[in-house]
């Protein structure tokens, strides 16, 4: 599935205007009874016991969520552990290597430096170099467990206003989305994500979807746009990337720097995608081919025209990544391509990217 980004960095400077009503002062209309405050309403029953559920998940949870400013615009992180690591999306961070990290719980905006990104899968880690008393973690959920209709929390810092918290449910799991490159999308495509209903706006990118147990089951990261509005965001389509693959990158980066086994299934080639004599995408052209690898271990060369892996078609560099994104390094497949015009066949072991 393809879908363009919606970038989730907003410019640190963001104004708001509200309509706070048609009165041009303050205070109670001439002749009226001035009001006091109103007691707070109490709700009881399940709609009371719901309440209660969402009002402990934010309290237990937000103070995990941070406020990442770069010198290009603002995100949001989750704190993932307790010596001050960070994990947002490579999109928040760009290319800025030094970072002000805000805490939901108050206090001046902490410095920060990047660990390490990671583009393909738009994960990063960011260290607070001064770690304060009370850093609370948050916790990451199975996101292997997470099923559609599921109530969740998206928490950060949309369009600026910091600790923000809107709600909807898991509208699906398993989705594969392609990243635009434009707008600081990084071009990734990611498997397995969880889509969900709960309103996903820039600035929320990096931040938390959370359950009603208090735990993070994946990071929010992209927004569907509407076609027909162009950068308008589709509303209640957004993505998070699973707690799951949330956990295995970072635990690498936090443990060495650097992402050591991505998970992640490659044919080993260098392609291009072509167009047909009607000019629609006919497939992806091998440009080079890695010695060793595994399309040069199946007997694929330059030149040759991959068509289809397995039974899915193969049009175009994106769609031949979201077919792979579903596939895991080790896994074997059948591969049809094109060479001097006559379609072949043939059976590729999966590398890792």
């Amino acid at each position: 599935m393809s879908v363009p980004s919606l970038r989730s960095a907003v410019p640190a400077v963001c104004a708001l205007a509200l309509l706070a009503g048609c009165s041009g002062g303050t205070g109670s209309p001439s002749g009226a009874p001035s009001s006091s405050p109103a007691a707070p309403v109490q709700v009881t029953g399940p709609a009371g016991d719901l309440q209660a559920a969402y009002q402990k998940v934010v309290k237990d949870v937000l103070p995990s969520v941070v406020q990442i400013t770069t010198g290009q615009g603002l995100g949001s992180g989750v704190v993932y552990d307790g010596k001050g690591d960070i994990v947002t999306n490579a999109h928040v961070v760009g290319d800025a290597r030094t970072f002000k990290v805000s805490l939901a719980t108050g206090g001046d905006a902490l410095g920060a430096r990047l660990v390490a990104s990671y583009p393909e899968q738009d994960l990063a880690v960011v260290r607070l170099e001064n770690v304060p008393k009370g850093l609370k973690p948050a916790v990451l959920g199975d996101s292997s467990k997470v099923e559609v209709g599921q109530i969740v929390l998206a928490m950060g810092n949309p369009l600026g206003l910091s600790s923000s918290v809107t709600q909807g449910i898991v509208s699906a799991v398993g989705r594969t989305v392609s990243e635009g490159r434009g707008g600081g999308g990084t071009g990734a495509t990611i498997a397995n994500m969880v889509q969900t209903s709960a309103a996903i706006n820039p600035g929320n990118s990096g931040g938390a979807l959370v359950n009603l147990a208090g735990q993070v089951i994946g990071i929010p990261t992209l927004a569907a746009v509407d076609p027909e509005l162009g950068e308008g965001a589709a509303p209640g389509i957004g993505f998070a990337i699973p707690a799951g693959t949330v956990g295995r990158i970072a635990d690498q980066i936090v443990r060495s720097g650097r992402v050591t086994d991505s998970g992640r299934a490659a044919l080993g080639i260098t392609g291009r995608a072509i167009v047909g004599s009607d000019f629609a995408p006919a497939g992806v052209a091998l440009v080079a081919v890695a010695p060793g690898g595994p399309a040069d271990k199946a007997g694929l060369r330059p030149g040759d025209i991959v068509t289809r892996v397995g039974k899915a078609p193969v049009t175009t560099m994106q769609s031949l990544a979201e077919t792979l994104a579903g596939l895991k390094p080790g896994d074997q497949t059948e591969v049809t391509y094109v060479r001097d015009g006559a379609e072949q066949t043939t059976t590729v072991t999966l590398g890792e990217m």
